[in-house]
């Protein structure tokens, strides 16, 4: 089978190779993958920031989506032409994640998706809808299903609410469109003009451009009356935390995502007890939450936003398309 090995850290060393395909045990599912998205998740273990102690070679990439081409002989949740995708935590079924569940992640305790055929646990996936083809699908384990924890499960985001979203990765993307399926008013921000054109064209009420209004905190707040916005989901870390905490209402929510400018967080501690701010770490989800939240994609017909799909000869091209930020949604590969 056609596969992508990472060797060594370093998106040059992705490389694409004839590989064995996997058996699986008996309550495993062997998958023929249609495609997969690409996460920061997946650039930061490629270059060895995440976990430089992670084992070598290996197939790279968490989210992947595809059909079952055949299951082990203990294997009762799916069948032979099932559509499926594939949740990151594979042990995190329900309820709050323990460390062993912690340490299940697709495409780091075990092998990843970015190949022809990939072999998980019958847990670890989920079934596809109709209303979703396999490429959309494979966009929603990590970046939808930490929007949707973030926004619903935490932030408790209802109609007439103020949600804040920041850039156009994957999890902003979704958020917005949560957020508007939902009834929210949704302030949208980015450091391109294009891009706002983009956002605004996907529902987002109100637009700033952080680069040219580098006090976006002190917009929102403007744009809300003074009150700020009702949640947000912070993806930038370190240099962007202090105005997310500034840009929140009285017991308003931040979800912590992503770590782009720094994982250290300087924590304006007044401001959060004044303000009875809920500060909430974010880890992706159960797959309880991801089956709750494809039902919920599927009852109101949602279409991820999809900015680009590679095939599978061009996987360092996608990741360097990911490096650079210059994307929309989610990036593709397709096998």
């Amino acid at each position: 089978m056609k596969a992508i090995h990472l060797k060594k850290f370093g998106l040059e060393n992705l490389q694409l190779v004839e590989a064995k395909t996997p058996d699986p045990g008996p309550d495993e599912v062997l998958i023929r993958v249609d495609a997969v998205s690409l996460n920061y998740i997946d650039l930061a273990v490629t270059k060895g920031i995440y976990n430089s102690a992670l084992a070598l070679p290996r197939i790279p990439v968490s989210d992947g989506a595809g059909v079952v081409e055949t299951v082990g002989s203990a294997v009762t949740r799916f069948k032979k032409g099932d559509r499926v995708m594939v949740h990151y935590y594979q042990k995190w079924l329900a309820g709050k994640r323990t460390v062993a569940m912690a340490q299940s992640q697709a495409g780091q305790a075990t092998q990843g998706a970015l190949a022809e055929y990939a072999v998980f646990p019958e847990y670890g996936l989920v079934r596809i809808p109709d209303s979703l083809t396999t490429v959309e699908a494979s966009t929603l384990p990590i970046a939808a299903l930490t929007a949707w924890t973030g926004l619903i499960e935490q932030g408790q985001v209802t109609a007439g609410h103020t949600v804040l979203t920041q850039g156009t990765g994957g999890v902003s993307i979704f958020a917005l469109q949560f957020a508007k399926a939902l009834g929210a008013r949704v302030i949208a921000t980015s450091g391109s003009d294009a891009k706002l054109e983009k956002l605004k064209a996907l529902g987002a009420d109100d637009v700033i451009n952080y680069k040219t209004n580098p006090a976006w905190d002190e917009e929102v707040l403007r744009l809300t009356g003074g009150e700020g916005a009702d949640a947000t989901l912070d993806v930038g870390g370190a240099e962007t935390i202090g105005k997310s905490l500034r840009s929140l209402r009285m017991h308003g929510f931040v979800g912590l995502v992503g770590f782009i400018t720094g994982a250290t967080l300087p924590i304006d501690f007044f401001r959060m007890v004044n303000a009875c701010l809920r500060v909430q770490g974010l880890s992706v989800g159960s797959r309880e939450s991801l089956e709750n939240m494809v039902r919920a994609v599927d009852g109101v017909k949602l279409k991820p936003v999809i900015d680009t799909i590679y095939p599978i000869e061009k996987t360092q091209e996608a990741f360097r398309h990911m490096e650079s930020g210059s994307f929309v949604g989610k990036i593709v590969v397709k096998i």
